[in-house]
C-alpha cells in the first residue's frame, strides 16, 4: 500500500484493488473513509479534504442553512407526484442533509460538492440525481430572495458517465416473450400482455379501471398511475392519451373481465382479492411473478420495465417510423424514445444483406 502523509491525515492506496482510503485522527480517535479510485495521489488527497474534521465555518449573514431551505422547499415547491416526492425525500434524507444540512446554502460550492459526489458509492446517474437536488435548492434560494440571483454553482459540477446506463435494458424476442408469458398465472399473464401490447409502464397498467376501456370505439384511456399503492397522475402530460385497442387485445381483456370477480365499471382491471378489490395488485407482486417465470421458461432476467423496452423494439422491428414510435410510447421528447429498445429480430442481418446486394449486384 502506498501512503501520502500529512499532518492532517494520510491517503492510502491499496495495490490490490487500486482504491484510495483516507485516515485521520480526531478527538484522540483514528477515523477512516474509502475515497474510491483516482489516477493520482493529488486527486485522492483533494477528495479527502471533504472528510477532514475542520472547525465550523462562519455562516454568511442572511443565507439559510440547507436544512432550513429543505423544510421550506418541501412546503412550497416539492413536486406533488408521489413517486417524485418519494425519490426526492430519499436523496435529501440519505445524502444531502447529512452532508450539508448545517451548512449555509451559499457555502455549497462547485468544487467541494463535486469531490463529495465522487466519493459516494452510487451509480453516476444517482450522483447526478443528488447534484440535481442541490441545483434545485440553489434555484429555490434565489427564487425566495435568500441569495442574490446568480449563476447556479451546481451547473459547474460534472458527473462522468451520468448519461450512460450501468446495465443494458432488456428487450425480449417474440419467442422469449411467448415462452415467458406461458409461465405466468393470471392476472400476471394479462398484465404482461397489456404492457407489451400498449407499451404501458407498470404503474399505468396496474392503475387501469374498466371505465377506461371504450369497447365500442376500441380505445384505452391512460388516466392515472399507481406507485407503492398510492394513486397519482401519470408521469408526463403526453402520457395522458387514448390508445387504440386491437381486436386481439379486446378479446384478451373481455376474457379477463369474465374471469375476475371485480368487473364493475369503477373496479380496477387488476384488482387484488387480498385488498377486497379496493386496490390493484402491487408492483412487488408483479415483480415476484416476473422473477419466477423466467426460471421456468429458461430465459434471462425479465423486469416489469422490460415490457416497455420490448414494445419499442418490436415497433422498430415492424418498421414503425420513429416519430410514430414517440407518439405510441407517449414520450414528450423523441430523444427519450431513442433510449428505449434493442435489436430483437434479424433486421440487422437483413439490412446488411440489402446493402451488400446494392453494392455487388446493384439491386
Amino acid at each position: 500500500m502506498r501512503r501520502s502523509k500529512s499532518t492532517n491525515g494520510s491517503v492510502v492506496k491499496d495495490k490490490r484493488n487500486h482504491v484510495w482510503q483516507f485516515f485521520w485522527w480526531a478527538d484522540g480517535q483514528r477515523h477512516s473513509k474509502t475515497l474510491g479510485r483516482f489516477p493520482t495521489k493529488k486527486q485522492a488527497w483533494d477528495a479527502a479534504q471533504v472528510f477532514r474534521n475542520l472547525p465550523p465555518q462562519p455562516q454568511p449573514a442572511g443565507a439559510p442553512t440547507v436544512a432550513v431551505l429543505v423544510d421550506q422547499y418541501r412546503l412550497e415547491k416539492m413536486p406533488k407526484r408521489y413517486s417524485t416526492r418519494r425519490s426526492y425525500d430519499a436523496w435529501l434524507r440519505n445524502h444531502v442533509l447529512p452532508k450539508f444540512g448545517q451548512c449555509a446554502i451559499i457555502g455549497v460550492q462547485a468544487r467541494p460538492a463535486e469531490l463529495w459526489l465522487q466519493s459516494l458509492t452510487l451509480t453516476p446517474r444517482s450522483r447526478a440525481a443528488v447534484r440535481g437536488l442541490l441545483r434545485i435548492l440553489w434555484d429555490f434560494a434565489m427564487w425566495r430572495g435568500d441569495v442574490p440571483v446568480q449563476r447556479n454553482p451546481m451547473e459547474l459540477v460534472t458527473i462522468k458517465g451520468a448519461s450512460k446506463r450501468t446495465s443494458k435494458p432488456r428487450s425480449l424476442t417474440v419467442a422469449e416473450f411467448q415462452n415467458f408469458a406461458q409461465h405466468l398465472d393470471e392476472p400476471f399473464h394479462t398484465i404482461a400482455l397489456v404492457c407489451v401490447c400498449f407499451g404501458l409502464r407498470i404503474s399505468e397498467a396496474l392503475a387501469l379501471k374498466w371505465s377506461d376501456v371504450d369497447w365500442l370505439n376500441g380505445k384505452l384511456s391512460v388516466q392515472r398511475g399507481i406507485v407503492r399503492q398510492h394513486v397519482d397522475d401519470v408521469k408526463t402530460k403526453t402520457s395522458h392519451k387514448a390508445i387504440t385497442i386491437t381486436q386481439t387485445m379486446i378479446e384478451a381483456l373481455k376474457m379477463w373481465k369474465q374471469t375476475t370477480q371485480f368487473s364493475a365499471q369503477e373496479d380496477w382491471i387488476f384488482a387484488s382479492p387480498s385488498q377486497l378489490g379496493r386496490l390493484p395488485w402491487s408492483d412487488d407482486s408483479v415483480n415476484d411473478a416476473y422473477k419466477k417465470a423466467p426460471l421456468a421458461a429458461k430465459v434471462e432476467h425479465v423486469s416489469t420495465h422490460s415490457m416497455r423496452h420490448t414494445y419499442r423494439s418490436w415497433l422498430d422491428a415492424v418498421g414503425t417510423p420513429t416519430a410514430v414510435q414517440q407518439k405510441l410510447m407517449r414520450h414528450a421528447d423523441i430523444r427519450t424514445t431513442m433510449t428505449y429498445g434493442d435489436v430483437v429480430t434479424d433486421e440487422m442481418a437483413q439490412a446488411a444483406s440489402k446493402v451488400a446486394g446494392l453494392a455487388v449486384n446493384g439491386m
